[in-house]
C-alpha cells in the first residue's frame, strides 16, 4: 500500500526502495521486466506452409503429370507460377513474426532506481515490483508504477491511448496495486514523461504491465483466411471436380468406342490438364500487385497482398478519432473577449484563416479586449511557431497565405499561438515590445501558468492562463472594449455560462487574465479577466466526404476513442458519423465493461461511438462485430490498438503517427493517416474483386470452350480438331495478356453504391457459373461448327483446323470485352476505358494473323492461308454468339425492369 511509502517520503525525503538481495530474489521469482516475443516459426516451416492451398496442390499434380507425358515446357511454367506465389506468401508471414519483437523495443533501455537506499542506473529489464524509480522530462517509463510524489508531471500516453495530448499526473493516495489503464496517479511502461519529475513505486513489470497485457493479446490472435483466399479455395475445388469429371468421361467414351485403354487414359489426363487455368494464380497475383501499386499512389501501403480484396468486403470500419477522422492538430475555433464571441477560421497548422465577428472580418486593434486577450496568448506560453514565408505582423490577408506553420511545443499552446497569428500577433512581432522576466510554470495543484514581462514602457505585467474556475477567482476586474470595469456577480455568471456553452460544444476552454505589477506581487487577487479561447481537434474535411461515401456504400463507420464522451459525440456529429439523438448510439468504456459478450453483440449494430475505451475494450468491440457476421476494418496508431488491428478482418495502421508494433500487426498502412485514404482503398478492394471475377469468368469460359472443342470432336468421331501446337498457340494468345489486362479494369462508377459482399458469399454468385458454362459451351460448339463448315466448303483438314483455330481465338478475344461488366453487354460496355486491354487484344490478334498468314509461322503451327469465304465463315461463327447473347440479355433486362415497375 502506498500510504507506507508516502509516510517514508515525508519523513526521510528520499525513498529507500529495495535492497539488492530482495530485488535479486524478486527477479528470480517473477522474471525480467521484458515483453516476450512469443514462440517463433522457422523460416522453413513458414515456406512449406505455402503449398497447402488446394489450387497449388492441383498445379503440383499437373506438373508431375506433365513431366510424365513429356510436356516439359508446361511443367516448368507451372512450377515457376507456384514458386512465385509461395515466395510472396512467405514474405508476408515472415513479416508478421516481427510484430512482438517490435513491441519489446517499446520499453525503456535503462531506469533510475533506488537500490540499497542509493539512486542507481540499472537496465530496465532488472526492474522488479516494489522498486522505487525516479522520472523526469524525456524519460521513457520502464514499468507500470504508482506515483509517490510529483511536480508538474505530464506523460504522453499516445502509445497506449492513441491521444497525443500529454496527460496530467498526480500522486497516488489510494490503492496503487490496482493496475488499470487511464489512471491519473499511475505511469505506464513505454509512455514518455513530457514535463515535470516524479518518484514512483513499481506495481507491475513485464507481461503484467499494460504493455505486457497488450503483448499477450497479440500472441493469442490467429490470422484468418481472407475472403479471397476462401473463394479461391472454393474455385480450386470446382476446378478439381471438373478435371476429374473430364478425365473420367473422355476415358469412358474412348473405351466404349473400342480405343486403347492406356491411350485413352493419357488422352483424358491431357484434356483434364488443359482444363486447368494454370495462369489463374499468376493473374490473380498480378492483378493484386497492380491494385497495390494504385493504392500506393493514393497513400495506402499494402502489407498483405490478399488483404486488398478483403477491404472490398468491409461492412464496418472502426476508426480511431485522433489523427484519422480528425487532423490531430488542436485548433482554436471560438474566442470570447469583452462579452463578445468571435469565430476563428482555418484549421490545424494552416497559415490561412482569420478572426470574424458576426460573420464579418474584424481588425483586432479596434477591439481592446480582443487585442489584450491575443497579446496574453502570445506572451504566456513556452511553445513556438515559425512560418516558411515572411508575413507582416499586421497582415490582414490571412485567407490567401499558403503553407503551414512549423510548430514546436505543447499542442494547446501552439493552437493559441496560431490563433493569435491569424490576427497578426506573433512572438517575433512582439519581441521588442515585451521582455520576459520570470515564470511560474503550470502545476497540477495551481492549474495555471503565469509569466511576468516588462513592457517597453517599463511597466511590469503578469499574464496568467489556465482553468476558468482558477483564473476567475483571481480576478476582480474584466477587460471590455470600453475599458477595465469591476467583475460583478452578473458578469461572472455570464462568463461561467459562456464557458459551459463552449464546453458543451466539446471545446477545451482556456481562460486568460493579467495584472499590472507595481509594489503588489500577489497574483491570487485583483487580476483583470481578459477572456476565453475554445479549441478542439477538428474533423478532416476529406474525412467528412469519405464518411458520406461509406454511407452510400452501406458501410457502417464507427468511431472508437479514448477521449471523453462529450468530445467524441461532438466530433462524430461534425464528421457525419452520428446523426439525430445520441441516445443508444454512444457507449463508454465503463458501460461496455458491464456487458457480457452476448449482450454487446445484441446491441452493437446500433452503436456509432465508443468513448473512453481501453485496449481490451477495442478488441472486444471488433470481436462482437465479427460475430455478427461483419467484415471489420480497424484503424489504429498506438500500441494499444495493435491487438484490435490484428484481430480485425483488415487491420489498418497510421504511417505518420503509428508505432512500429501497430504497423507490423496491420495489413495496410495509411501513409497520410487519413480516413479518406482508407475509403479509397475500400473502393480499390471492391474493384479488384470485381476484376478477379471478370478474368475468372473469362479464363474458365475459354478453357471450357477449348476442352469441349477437343472432347466434342472425340465423341463425334471427328479427326483431331486442333493439333497440340495449335492448342499451345490458343493458350498463348488468349490466357495471358487479355486476362491480365482485365485485372487492370478501372473503377466502375456504381462500385461504391452497392452493398458489401457477404463473407460467405459464393465466388460464383449472381449466376456467374451459369454464364461461364453457357459461354464456354457456345465457344466450343461454334469452334466445332466452324471446323465442320470449312470441311463442307471443300477445304482440306488443314483449312478446317485453321478455321477452327481462328474461330476459337476470335470468339475468346470478343468474349474478353463481354467480361468487362456483369451488368452490360457487348453493345453497351465501355471499350476504351482500359487501354491496356485494347493493346493486349491487338497483340493477340497480330499473333493470330501472323500464325495463319506468315509462312514461317504456318510451318510451326501447321496452318494455311484462308481465302475470303473461309475467313468470313470462321468470323461469322466467332461473332454470332456474343451478338445473340447480348440481344438475349437486353431482352431479359428490360423484362426485369417491367416486373420491378
Amino acid at each position: 500500500m502506498l500510504e507506507i511509502l508516502d509516510k517514508e517520503y515525508v519523513q526521510n525525503k528520499t525513498p529507500k526502495g529495495l535492497s539488492s538481495e530482495e530485488a535479486e530474489r524478486r527477479l528470480k521469482a517473477f522474471g525480467p521486466n521484458e515483453i516476450s516475443a512469443g514462440k517463433k516459426s522457422s523460416a522453413a516451416k513458414i515456406f512449406a506452409g505455402q503449398f497447402k492451398d488446394i489450387m497449388v496442390v492441383i498445379l503440383l499434380i499437373a506438373t508431375v503429370i506433365s513431366v510424365f507425358l513429356g510436356e516439359i515446357y508446361d511443367a516448368v511454367t507451372i512450377i515457376l507460377i507456384v514458386l512465385i506465389n509461395a515466395v510472396l506468401g512467405f514474405v508476408q508471414e515472415y513479416r508478421t513474426e516481427r510484430t512482438l519483437e517490435e513491441l519489446s523495443k517499446m520499453t525503456a533501455p535503462v531506469a533510475r532506481c533506488y537500490r540499497d537506499g542509493k539512486l542507481s542506473v540499472i537496465p530496465a529489464s532488472q526492474v522488479v515490483k516494489g522498486d522505487v524509480i525516479e522520472l523526469e522530462a524525456g524519460d521513457r517509463v520502464p514499468a507500470d508504477a504508482a506515483i509517490i510524489h510529483c511536480k508538474g508531471l505530464f506523460a504522453n500516453e499516445a502509445v497506449l491511448t492513441g491521444e497525443a495530448i500529454p496527460v496530467e499526473k498526480n500522486p497516488c493516495f489510494s490503492d496503487g496495486e490496482i493496475n488499470r489503464p487511464g489512471r491519473s496517479d499511475l505511469v505506464y511502461s513505454g509512455t514518455v514523461i513530457t514535463k515535470g519529475n516524479a518518484s514512483a513505486k513499481v506495481i507491475a513489470t513485464g507481461k503484467e504491465s499494460q504493455m505486457g497485457k497488450i503483448s499477450g493479446m497479440l500472441s493469442e490472435i490467429e490470422r484468418e483466411l481472407t475472403p479471397l483466399q476462401k473463394r479461391l479455395g472454393e474455385l480450386g475445388k470446382v476446378i478439381a471436380i471438373i478435371c476429374l469429371a473430364v478425365c473420367a468421361v473422355v476415358f469412358a467414351a474412348g473405351v466404349l468406342r473400342g480405343e486403347d485403354v492406356f491411350q485413352m487414359l493419357l488422352t483424358g489426363i491431357s484434356i483434364a490438364i488443359a482444363a486447368i487455368p494454370e495462369g489463374l494464380p499468376a493473374t490473380v497475383t498480378i492483378a493484386l500487385a497492380l491494385a497495390v501499386r494504385r493504392m500506393l499512389a493514393q497513400n495506402a501501403l499494402v502489407h498483405r497482398l490478399n488483404s486488398v480484396e478483403t477491404l472490398g468486403c468491409a461492412s464496418v470500419i472502426c476508426s480511431d478519432k485522433t489523427g484519422t477522422i480528425t487532423e490531430n492538430k488542436m485548433t482554436v475555433t471560438k474566442i470570447y473577449a469583452g462579452f463578445k464571441e468571435y469565430d476563428v477560421l482555418g484549421s490545424g497548422h494552416k497559415i490561412s484563416g482569420e478572426i470574424r465577428f458576426a460573420g464579418g472580418r474584424i481588425n483586432p486593434l479596434q477591439s481592446p479586449s480582443l487585442e489584450e486577450l491575443l497579446l496574453s496568448a502570445v506572451l504566456c506560453e513556452n511553445a513556438s511557431i515559425s512560418s516558411p514565408t515572411e508575413i507582416s505582423a499586421r497582415d490582414r490577408g490571412r485567407l490567401e497565405v499558403p503553407g503551414e506553420w512549423s510548430v514546436m511545443g505543447d499542442p494547446t499552446e501552439t493552437a493559441l499561438l496560431i490563433a493569435a497569428a491569424k490576427a497578426g500577433f506573433t512572438a517575433k512581432g512582439l519581441e521588442y515590445d515585451f521582455k520576459r522576466l520570470d515564470e511560474i510554470p503550470f502545476d497540477s495543484e495551481t492549474r495555471c501558468m503565469t509569466v511576468l514581462v516588462l513592457s517597453k514602457t517599463v511597466e511590469k505585467i503578469a499574464f496568467s492562463k489556465g482553468a476558468l474556475d482558477v483564473i476567475i477567482n483571481k480576478c476582480g476586474y474584466v477587460q471590455t472594449d470600453a475599458g477595465i470595469i469591476p467583475l460583478t456577480f452578473k458578469a461572472k455568471k455570464e462568463i461561467l455560462e459562456k464557458c459551459d456553452e463552449l464546453s458543451d460544444m466539446a471545446l477545451r476552454v482556456i481562460a486568460f487574465a493579467k495584472k499590472s505589477i507595481s509594489g503588489d506581487v500577489d497574483f491570487d487577487r485583483g487580476m483583470v479577466f481578459l477572456g476565453l479561447m475554445g479549441m478542439l481537434d477538428p474533423p478532416r474535411p476529406e474525412a467528412k466526404r469519405a464518411i458520406k461515401i461509406c454511407s452510400k456504400a452501406h458501410i457502417k463507420t464507427v468511431m472508437i476513442t479514448g477521449d471523453h464522451k462529450n468530445t467524441a459525440v461532438a466530433v462524430a456529429r461534425q464528421a457525419g458519423i452520428l446523426k439525430g439523438e445520441a441516445e443508444g448510439k454512444v457507449m463508454t468504456g465503463d458501460e461496455l465493461s458491464k456487458l457480457t459478450d452476448s449482450e454487446l453483440e445484441a446491441c452493437i449494430e446500433n452503436i456509432r461511438v465508443f468513448a473512453r475505451v481501453s485496449p481490451s475494450d477495442k478488441l472486444k468491440i471488433v470481436k462482437a462485430f465479427k460475430k455478427r457476421g461483419n467484415v471489420v476494418a480497424m484503424t489504429g496508431d498506438g500500441v494499444n490498438d495493435a491487438p484490435a488491428v490484428k484481430e480485425a478482418s483488415i487491420g489498418v495502421s497510421m504511417g505518420i503517427s503509428g508505432t512500429d508494433v501497430t504497423k507490423q500487426a496491420s495489413d495496410i498502412i495509411l501513409l497520410d493517416d487519413n480516413f479518406a485514404t482508407l475509403v479509397s482503398a475500400v473502393e480499390q478492394g471492391r474493384t479488384i474483386y470485381s476484376n478477379i471475377r471478370k478474368f475468372v469468368r473469362y479464363l474458365l469460359s475459354c478453357n471450357i470452350g477449348e476442352v469441349l472443342t477437343m472432347f466434342g470432336g472425340i465423341l463425334m468421331g471427328m479427326p483431331l480438331v486442333l493439333l497440340p501446337t495449335q492448342i499451345l498457340l490458343v493458350n498463348l494468345v488468349t490466357d495471358g495478356l487479355p486476362a491480365i489486362a482485365l485485372g487492370a479494369e478501372p473503377v466502375e462508377k456504381s462500385i461504391m453504391e452497392k452493398k458489401p459482399r457477404l463473407p460467405d458469399e459464393n465466388f460464383f454468385s449472381d449466376g456467374l457459373m451459369a454464364k461461364i458454362i453457357f459461354r464456354g459451351i457456345m465457344i466450343g460448339l461454334c469452334t466445332l461448327g466452324s471446323f465442320v463448315a470449312l470441311l463442307n466448303l471443300g477445304g482440306s483438314l488443314a483449312y478446317a483446323r485453321t478455321g477452327a483455330l481462328l474461330t476459337l481465338v476470335l470468339s475468346q478475344l470478343i468474349h474478353v470485352f463481354e467480361c468487362k461488366s456483369e451488368e452490360k453487354n457487348i453493345f453497351t460496355v465501355p471499350y476504351f476505358n482500359n487501354f491496356k486491354l485494347i493493346l493486349a487484344v491487338a497483340a493477340s490478334l497480330l499473333a493470330l494473323i501472323s500464325a495463319i498468314y506468315f509462312p514461317p509461322f504456318q510451318l510451326v503451327f501447321s496452318t494455311v492461308s484462308l481465302n475470303r469465304p473461309q475467313f468470313l465463315a470462321a468470323l461469322a461463327f466467332s461473332v454470332a454468339v456474343p451478338i445473340l447473347s447480348s440481344f438475349f440479355s437486353m431482352f431479359t433486362f428490360k423484362h426485369k425492369l417491367k416486373i420491378k415497375k
